[in-house]
C-alpha cells in the first residue's frame, strides 16, 4: 500500500477522531510556558499540564505535532538523521490505558496501513507482565516476536528535566532477516538495520521531579508517537526519508538551483540532504518567532542556516539555496501548517538577510581558517588553538562549530576548553566593566537575609505606608543602628518602594523615624523575600525594631510609571506594523526615558518608526483604563497575555491589562499609571541594532518626552552606525585579505636570499598598500630565515618606504635595524629609525628606491 506522507497524517488523524479523539492543531516549536524545554521536542509536550491534573479540552486527543530535536545537528547529511520532524499521537487522559493504546496501535497499523502482521515485532518494559500478556494473548502476537528491554530501552523520561514519565511499549517494522547483522537471535533490541520503531506507546504512570524523585500519578494516562518520516520511509519501501516525497521536492528544487543531480555523488549528496532538512526546520522555527541570534533558541536556528549556507557553498558557490528550500517548504506544507502561508514574507526575508549577512563573515573566516591551519601544519600539529579559534569567533563573527567542522573535514583538532578559556575571560572582563558598586545583593551578610522575614510590597495601592525596621547593613555587615551620615540600606517588614525588577530602576524617597530621616536613593531585591532600601542617614539615628514611615518620591514614581505603560503601548505598536514575530528581548524604565530592546531583522525604517510613534500617541490620547489582574500563568498565557521571551514565572502571575476592548494584554510587576491619558506624549529619540536580529528604541515619555529631539536625528543616527559598521566590516576583510597576500608574497621572496660576507641576506622590492602589512611580511620572512636581515622597499602614496628587520643572533653580533634604514633612507632623500631587530624609514625619490635597498650589500 503506497500513500504520500500527507495521506499518511490524514489518515491517522481521521483514525483516532472515529475513536472518539478530539483533533488538537500542533502546538508552536517554542514551548511557551515551559522552562524545562529549548524547544518542543515530542508530541506530548503541550498535553503534560493535563497529565499533572490540569482540565483538558477532551479526555482523548490526537494530534500531529511539529517537533525539534537538537542533538542531531552535526549528524545531519547522512541518510537517517533529522533535526525538525513530525509526530503523530493520540493520548489518553485518565480514559483508556494499555489495554486501549495497544488495540488502537495494532488496527490502525495492520488494518488501515496494511502492514503485513508478520513484521511487526514488540518491546515492552522489563518487568511489564500485562502489556506483554495483552500483546500475546489478546493481540495474538507470538511471544518469540515480544522483546523485554530495560530502562534505557523502554522507559520513557520527561519532556524536560521533570514531568510525567513511564514504561513504554514500542512496535518495530521488520526489513528481513537478509537485512542487517543476520544473526540467529537478531531483534529490536539489536542495533543493526533490520528493525526500525514505529510507534513507541508511553504507559504514563508517575510524575519525575528534578532529584529523579517519581510519584505515581493518580491515574495513568497514554501518551503515544510515531514520526511521520519514519513510516513514510516503509509504506513508500524507500531506504531513506530523503527518498520519500516528504523530501524528493527539496532535493529536486536544489538541483534545480545547481544543475547537479542527487544520487550521483556522494559528497554532494550529503551536502545536498544538509541544506534540505536545515532549509525545511529553518522555515518552520522562523515561523513560530524564532530569530537567529547568538543565545538559546535563537542560536540553535542560526547555527542550521550557517551550517545550511556553508554546505550550500560546496554544491554552488554563490548560489542561494535557503530561500528556494523554504519555499517549497511552505508551498507544500502550508494546507496543514497555515502559519507557513501567513508568514511567507517575513520567513523569506529573514533567511535572504541572514544569508547576505554570513557570506560575508563565511568568506573572510574561510580564507582565514584555511590560512591557520596551513600554518600550523608545517610545525607538525594538527590542533588549531583556542585562541585561534576565539579570534576567528570574536573578531570575525566566525562560529565555533563551523571552525570545527572545516578542520574535522581537513583532519584538524579544535581546542574547545582553550576556546572556552577565551571566552570565560571575555565574560570577567564584562562582568567587571558593569559591576555594581558594592553590591548587597553579592556581599550583603547573610545572617541578615536569614534573620528577616518575607517582605510585603504595597506599592500598588500606596507611595506612604507604616512599616518596621528588621534589618541594617553598612559596609556591607549586620549592623543593629545607624547614625547620621552613615551609608547604608534598611530592610523593612513591608514597603511601598518598588526594588528593581523586569527592567524597572529601583524607588528613590525617604524613611521618617521619630528621631531620624534616611534618605533612599535606591531600592534593590537582596532575594526573593528581601528588599533593601539604599541610602544614607540625613539626620538623627535608625535602629532594628524602629518602626518608621516609608514614603517613595511619587513625582519620580510617576515618571517611571508613564515610562514603563509607554514600553507596553510601544510593544503593540511594534507587533502591529512590525509582525507579530516581535518579542520583548529587554527593557529599561526610567524616570526621564525608556529602552525597549525587541526581536526584528532589519532596522527600522522612518516610516515605520514615524508609525509605531502614531499609534502609541494616539492610544494615549485615547485614555484606555488600565487593569491589573492576579491569576494562574497558564490561564493568562491561554487567554492571550504575552510573556517576556525566556523569562521565568511563578504559578501566580499579575497581568496587565490596557482598554476595553482590550489592546495589550501582558505579565507585568512593574507599576503604572491607571489610564494611558497620564503619559501626556511619546517621542521616539533612535532606533538600532545591539546585535543579530535585536533592534533597539531609545523614548522618553511624559515630562521626558516635553524636550522633544528633531526625527531627524532618528535617520541621522541610524545612517552614522550604518556606515561605520559597514566600514568595520570593511576594514576587517580588507585586513584579512591583505594579510593573506602578505603570506602569499612573501613565501614567493624565499627564493632571493643571497649570503653575503657570511650573512643570510634577502633584499626585495614589494607590492603594499600600508606600513602594517609591509611589517607583517618582514615579520614572516625573519622568522622563516631563521637567521638573517630582511630588507623591504615598497612605494606608498608616491614615496618609497622601507622596512628593515634583522634576527636577534646577528643583533647581538651589532648588525643594528635603525642604523640600516636611515641609511638606506637617507639615500631616498628621507629618514628613518627604529630598535635594533626591526626598524621603518621613507624617502622622496621613488628613482632611488632599488639603489637604496641594494646598498645594505655593501655595508655588509
Amino acid at each position: 500500500m503506497n500513500m504520500t506522507g500527507d495521506n499518511i497524517r490524514e489518515s491517522f488523524l481521521r483514525y483516532f477522531e472515529e475513536k472518539g479523539h478530539k483533533i488538537m492543531p500542533s502546538s508552536s516549536l517554542v514551548p511557551h510556558g515551559d522552562p524545562t524545554l529549548l524547544l518542543t521536542s515530542a508530541g506530548m509536550v503541550q498535553f503534560k499540564p493535563y497529565f499533572l491534573g490540569e482540565k483538558p479540552p477532551a479526555v482523548r486527543m490526537t494530534s500531529c505535532q511539529k517537533c525539534f530535536r537538537v542533538t542531531d545537528i552535526d549528524a545531519v547529511g547522512d541518510t537517517k538523521h533529522l533535526t525538525f520532524f513530525e509526530m503523530l499521537g493520540n493520548f489518553s487522559i485518565g480514559d483508556y490505558f494499555k489495554e486501549g493504546a495497544i488495540d488502537f496501535a495494532w488496527e490502525y497499523v495492520t488494518e488501515r496501513l496494511k502492514l503485513p502482521k508478520e513484521r511487526i515485532w514488540i518491546t515492552v518494559y522489563k518487568d511489564d507482565d500485562e502489556a506483554f500478556k495483552i500483546w500475546n494473548e489478546k493481540i495474538g502476537v507470538p511471544a518469540e516476536r515480544i522483546v523485554r528491554c530495560g530502562d534505557k530501552e523502554n522507559f520513557w523520561g520527561p519532556a524536560g528535566d521533570s514531568g510525567p514519565c513511564g514504561p513504554c511499549s514500542e512496535l518495530h517494522y521488520d526489513f528481513g532477516k537478509d537485512v542487517g547483522c543476520r544473526k540467529a537471535d537478531c531483534s529490536p533490541a539489536c542495533s543493526c538495520e533490520r528493525f526500525s520503531e514505529i510507534w513507541n506507546l508511553v504507559l504514563v504512570q508517575y510524575n519525575q521531579d528534578k532529584s529523579g524523585k517519581r510519584t505515581p500519578l493518580a491515574k495513568g494516562h497514554i501518551d503515544t508517537g510515531m514520526g511521520l518520516e519514519r513510516i513514510t520511509v516503509i509504506m513508500q519501501k524507500k531506504k531513506s526519508v530523503y527518498e520519500t516525497d516528504l523530501f524528493t521536492p527539496l532535493l529536486e528544487a536544489i538541483s534545480g538551483l545547481s544543475g547537479i543531480r542527487y544520487g550521483v555523488d556522494s559528497a554532494i549528496d550529503n551536502n545536498m540532504r544538509i541544506v534540505a532538512e536545515h532549509g525545511r526546520a529553518t522555515t518552520f522555527l522562523i515561523a513560530d518567532g524564532v530569530l537567529p541570534g547568538n543565545e538559546k533558541r535563537s542560536y540553535v536556528l542560526r547555527r542550521l542556516m550557517r551550517r545550511a549556507i556553508f554546505f550550500g557553498e560546496k554544491i554552488d558557490p554563490g548560489k542561494s539555496f535557503l530561500t528556494g528550500v523554504a519555499e517549497i517548504t511552505i508551498e507544500r506544507m502550508k494546507h496543514e501548517y497555515p502559519e507557513l502561508d501567513q508568514k511567507r514574507d517575513f520567513i523569506l526575508k529573514v533567511i535572504q538577510e541572514e544569508e547576505a549577512r554570513f557570506r560575508d563573515t563565511l568568506k573572510t573566516g574561510t580564507q582565514l581558517l584555511e590560512s591557520i591551519m596551513a600554518d600550523i601544519s608545517t610545525s607538525g600539529t594538527k590542533e588549531i588553538s583556542g585562541k585561534q579559534a576565539f579570534m576567528l569567533y570574536d573578531t570575525y563573527g566566525f562560529p565555533l562549530d563551523l571552525t570545527q567542522e572545516v578542520s574535522r573535514r581537513q583532519g584538524f583538532t579544535v581546542d574547545i576548553a582553550g576556546f572556552e578559556a577565551e571566552m570565560e575571560k571575555q565574560r570577567e572582563k564584562a562582568k567587571s566593566a558593569n559591576k555594581f558598586k558594592k553590591s548587597l545583593a553579592l556581599a550583603a551578610d547573610v545572617k541578615v537575609i536569614n534573620g528577616c522575614g518575607a517582605y510585603v510590597f504595597t506599592g500598588y495601592e500606596t507611595m506612604s505606608d507604616k512599616s518596621a525596621i528588621t534589618g541594617i547593613l553598612s559596609d556591607n555587615k549586620n549592623v543593629t543602628e545607624i547614625r547620621e551620615g552613615h551609608e547604608a540600606a534598611i530592610i523593612l517588614d513591608k514597603t511601598p518602594f518598588y526594588a528593581e525588577k523586569g527592567g524597572q530602576v529601583g524607588d528613590t524617597g525617604e524613611i521618617i523615624g521619630s528621631i531620624g530621616k534616611f534618605v533612599v536613593k535606591d531600592t534593590v531585591k537582596l532575594s526573593d523575600k528581601i528588599v533593601a532600601h539604599k541610602g544614607y542617614v540625613a539626620q538623627g539615628s535608625f535602629k532594628i525594631g524602629d518602626e518608621v514611615i516609608a514614603e517613595v518620591d511619587g513625582e519620580r514614581r510617576m515618571d517611571i510609571a508613564r515610562n514603563h505603560t509607554a514600553t507596553h503601548l510601544l510593544h503593540y505598536a511594534l507587533r502591529k506594523v512590525l509582525g507579530e514575530h516581535v518579542q520583548q528581548r529587554g527593557s529599561l524604565v526610567a524616570p526621564d526615558r525608556l529602552r525597549f530592546d525587541f526581536s526584528h531583522m532589519s532596522a527600522m525604517t522612518e516610516e515605520e518608526i514615524e508609525k509605531v510613534q502614531s499609534i502609541v500617541n494616539y492610544e494615549i490620547r485615547r485614555n484606555h483604563g488600565i487593569c491589573p489582574v492576579s491569576m494562574p500563568y497558564r490561564q493568562a498565557v491561554k487567554e492571550g497575555a504575552i510573556a517576556i521571551f525566556d523569562e521565568k514565572y511563578g504559578d501566580e502571575v499579575r497581568v496587565l491589562k490596557i482598554g476595553s476592548p482590550l489592546i495589550s494584554a501582558e505579565l507585568c510587576g512593574g507599576t503604572h499609571v491607571s489610564a494611558t491619558g497620564e503619559i501626556g506624549f511619546f517621542q521616539i529619540v533612535s532606533e538600532s541594532s545591539i546585535g543579530g536580529g535585536i533592534r533597539r528604541i531609545e523614548a522618553v515619555a511624559g515630562r521626558g518626552a516635553e524636550q522633544t529631539v528633531k526625527s531627524s536625528i532618528i535617520s541621522l543616527k541610524n545612517e552614522i552606525v550604518a556606515i561605520q559598521s559597514e566600514l568595520d566590516k570593511e576594514r576587517r576583510q580588507v585586513a584579512a585579505l591583505q594579510r593573506g597576500q602578505a603570506k602569499q608574497q612573501a613565501d614567493s621572496l624565499l627564493g632571493k636570499v643571497e649570503t653575503v660576507n657570511g650573512v643570510r641576506l634577502l633584499i626585495s622590492r614589494i607590492d603594499a598598500t600600508d606600513i602594517d602589512m609591509m611589517r607583517d611580511m618582514a615579520d614572516a620572512l625573519r622568522a622563516k630565515l631563521g637567521s638573517g636581515i630582511v630588507v623591504l622597499g615598497a612605494v606608498m602614496e608616491d614615496k618609497p618606504s622601507f622596512i628593515v628587520a634583522v634576527t636577534p643572533d646577528l643583533v647581538k653580533k651589532g648588525y643594528q635595524a635603525g642604523k640600516l634604514v636611515k641609511h638606506i633612507s637617507s639615500l631616498a632623500g628621507g629618514g628613518g629609525g627604529g630598535k635594533p631587530d626591526m626598524a621603518q624609514g621613507g624617502g622622496r625619490d621613488i628613482a632611488k628606491l632599488e639603489e637604496a635597498i641594494n646598498s645594505v650589500k655593501g655595508i655588509i
